[in-house]
């Protein structure tokens, strides 16, 4: 058995040991999620659901990238990311759930930190020989030269658009932790492609983390992973395409994440040209099907099928060319 597959199951069983103790705690410390007043009625009775619980995430998936994964540069910078930008979510949790104050971190404050750890990244990368300063775009063979300057810019971009993703389709039980699972089992293919096996045990670990998250995250959920979570996970997924050198790809295998923060964006912009009008009964756009009358297990099922529609497509965008 490979690497990449004891990885994701010392994750998933990390994930899956912790679980039900990382859950209780939560409870006692009275870390529950608050629920929008205005969202799918249905959603109400998850108030009180023990939040943050993306910390049992980022637990299994860094002890099974440090026990099983290749001492590299490139691992430390996907786990500095993923635990940089997982202690900004929970610093926003902690303000919302503990400190009682619902608009957590300011929102030029977060985006500031996250810019920063971005940045780093994007500096490494640009001036890494192995990785440099092109992208490749799919279904082609072109290649574009961004600079010294404009693919740290870019790699701020990717960091911020794939972390703030996750994180608003973070909103049905197990929506997430499923679309992200797909994702990054779709990253350790294409690591382990270009024989980057080091990086592919890491999004190894990821994707089983994630799954062992479901068992508790799956409706009705017993634990969210909140913004520890999906902000973490987002940038796992921007760290790797950017150490893959598959950044535009991102695009198409993130599908779901691209559809639900453009869902977001129509909304607000039609909101405001039109005084008032809505494109979806409501955004992001898994509440809108929600509010049409799927399920909410539908909506999520659904989702889960569109995101491996969307990694087969980046498979063969990748391995045409």
């Amino acid at each position: 058995m490979s690497h990449e597959a004891y990885s994701a199951l010392l994750a998933f069983g990390i994930v899956l040991l912790i679980g039900p103790t990382s859950i209780r705690l939560l409870r006692v410390l009275k870390f529950g999620q608050s629920i929008r007043q205005d969202g799918p009625s249905t959603h109400l009775r998850k108030a009180g659901t023990p939040t943050m619980g993306g910390l049992m995430i980022l637990l299994g998936a860094s002890l099974s990238t440090l026990i099983l994964a290749p001492r590299t540069l490139d691992v430390a910078w996907v786990l500095f990311l993923t635990l940089g930008f997982g202690a900004i979510g929970l610093a926003d949790d902690y303000i919302i759930v503990a400190l009682r104050r619902p608009l957590g971190l300011r929102a030029r404050h977060k985006l500031m930190l996250q810019a920063l750890l971005s940045a780093l990244l994007g500096l490494y990368a640009a001036t890494t020989p192995q990785l440099g300063t092109t992208v490749a775009i799919p279904f082609t063979s072109s290649q574009l030269d961004l600079g010294i300057v404009g693919y740290p810019l870019f790699a701020i971009f990717i960091m911020l658009c794939a972390s703030n993703a996750v994180n608003l389709t973070d909103g049905l039980d197990g929506l997430a932790a499923g679309t992200t699972a797909i994702a990054f089992a779709t990253y350790s293919i294409i690591a382990a492609f270009f024989g980057r096996h080091d990086l592919a045990v890491a999004a190894s670990a990821l994707a089983g983390a994630c799954i062992g998250f479901s068992w508790f995250n799956c409706h009705p959920a017993n634990v969210i992973m909140g913004d520890t979570g999906s902000l973490a996970l987002g940038a796992a997924l921007g760290s790797l395409a950017i150490l893959t050198k598959t950044e535009f790809l991102l695009v198409i295998i993130g599908g779901v994440f691209v559809i639900e923060a453009l869902s977001v964006i129509i909304q607000v912009t039609y909101f405001k040209l039109t005084g008032g009008k809505r494109v979806f009964r409501m955004s992001p756009i898994h509440h809108h099907f929600e509010l049409s009358g799927w399920q909410e297990p539908k909506v999520v099922t659904r989702f889960w099928i569109l995101g491996l529609v969307f990694s087969v497509l980046g498979l063969l965008a990748l391995f045409q060319f």
